[in-house]
């Protein structure tokens, strides 16, 4: 039986994200994810126009979520900025596990993807985690914390169960940028 257009489409999509996540878009060929669908690689352009488009169409609703976490937290000052973020960051990473891991792993690659703005979120979430400090210490800190919950929320191992690993994240990031919760 025939898989339907939007079927095949979810179908590629879950490939690519697999197979980026594992290989890095680099090392993904069409082909490579035309088979591991299921279909051509015929078909597959049938529905994206290449590459590209598929790392657009699976980075965007995670690009979006970080949009709306920096539209939330904007007006935040002090403790609660850094509190907010921290919370926002951890959940995104959490919900978006493959596509963090795939927009952070290549950074250098999603930073030239003219549909992302990789660099412009990043910064933001940064400086929203430095509670908007330029001193020194503080931006190391929310250096190590975009990384760290990066490298632990995104990776393959169950360090713990996700209630355990959201809370932990939370503490240990909070603590990273010198912050108690209110």
């Amino acid at each position: 039986m025939a898989r339907s257009a939007s079927a095949m489409r979810g179908q590629i999509l879950e490939s690519a994200l697999r197979l980026f996540a594992v290989h890095g878009f680099r090392g993904t060929s069409l082909q490579d994810i035309a088979s591991d669908a299921g279909c051509s690689k015929a078909s597959l352009l049938y529905h994206f126009a290449g590459k590209e488009k598929l790392l657009t169409e699976l980075l965007i609703p995670a690009q979006d979520a970080l949009a709306a976490l920096l539209d939330r937290v904007a007006e935040l000052k002090g403790d609660r900025l850094v509190e907010e973020t921290v919370v926002g960051y951890v959940d995104l990473t959490l919900r978006f596990r493959r596509e963090i891991r795939l927009l952070f792993e290549d950074i250098t690659e999603m930073s030239c993807h003219q549909d992302l703005n990789v660099m412009e979120l990043a910064d933001g979430l940064l400086d929203a985690l430095a509670g908007r400090s330029q001193h020194p210490p503080a931006r190391v800190a929310a250096w190590m914390v975009l990384g760290a919950v990066f490298i632990t929320g995104a990776t393959d191992d169950e360090v713990a169960p996700d209630e355990v690993l959201r809370a932990e994240m939370i503490r240990s990031a909070l603590r990273t940028l010198d912050h108690t919760p209110s």
